[in-house]
């Protein structure tokens, strides 16, 4: 009995029956099954290479690190641009400004610190709203205590907010860094940002005017004053009124 293949080759016959194998049909389901375990733990591997709260630093927002890096972008901590004790700052083009803020910082800290936090801020009535409390709180202490003791408690998280902001070193970290001392509260992110917390507050409490000249030096390099940047304003003129005149 002979078979006639009609013009059907040898190739195409075995193809036809390769098609209807059911056996076919499992493999290809098999091999689609492994390449969707593989992507999946690819995923999960990359998703634990970047798992939060293993990170050695913060962003200029205030969020930690990764790694020191955010999104393989390298962030590291940078120092404040002068010291704390430096009254009069560098000589740079900053200059005279650092000598504006070392007189504020004497002789009206109130404004001082209402520009700090307007800089920081950057929202309309900051300065109003940082000034005027500063200003109560420091006569307060000043006619009962004979000093300047409540304004700090008051003042002191726009220094944390600063440091956070540029990603500055902190107390602990410049401690660590100069002694070797301080190195149990930086193995850990939570209980190294609560010690910087409360080192901020220290230095507001016993250096509260050297710690406003600081903050003021480093705001006025890094931001410009909000004032500045608001939008010029287009006056739109009419123009003048025309007579078309008849030639002769």
């Amino acid at each position: 009995m002979t078979i006639n293949n009609g013009g059907i080759g040898n190739g195409n016959i075995n193809n036809i029956l390769q098609e209807s194998s059911p056996l076919l049909s499992e493999q290809v389901g098999v091999q689609e099954d492994e390449k969707k375990k593989l992507n999946v733990n690819k995923s999960k591997d990359a998703t634990a290479e970047v798992e939060p709260g293993t990170g050695a630093g913060w962003t200029a927002d205030g969020l930690p690190l990764v790694h020191g890096s955010v999104v393989g972008e390298p962030m590291g901590r940078s120092q404040w641009d002068s010291s704390l004790l430096a009254c009069l700052g560098r000589k740079d083009e900053f200059c005279s400004s650092d000598i504006e803020v070392c007189l504020l910082g004497s002789v009206a800290p109130c404004v001082l610190y209402g520009s700090n936090a307007e800089r920081v801020k950057s929202a309309p009535g900051t300065f109003a709203n940082h000034c005027l409390p500063y200003s109560g709180l420091y006569l307060i202490g000043n006619s009962f205590f004979g000093w300047n003791c409540l304004a700090p408690w008051f003042s002191y998280p726009t220094r944390t907010a600063i440091r956070r902001k540029f990603n500055l070193e902190g107390t602990c970290e410049a401690f660590n860094r100069s002694c070797g001392c301080c190195g149990s509260c930086l193995e850990d992110e939570v209980q190294r940002e609560h010690c910087e917390s409360t080192c901020d507050f220290a230095t507001h409490v016993l250096c509260h005017a050297c710690a406003l000249c600081q903050e003021g030096r480093e705001l006025r390099r890094r931001l410009p004053h909000p004032g500045l940047n608001a939008q010029p304003v287009l006056v739109m003129i009419p123009p003048g009124e025309q007579i078309m005149g008849r030639s002769a």
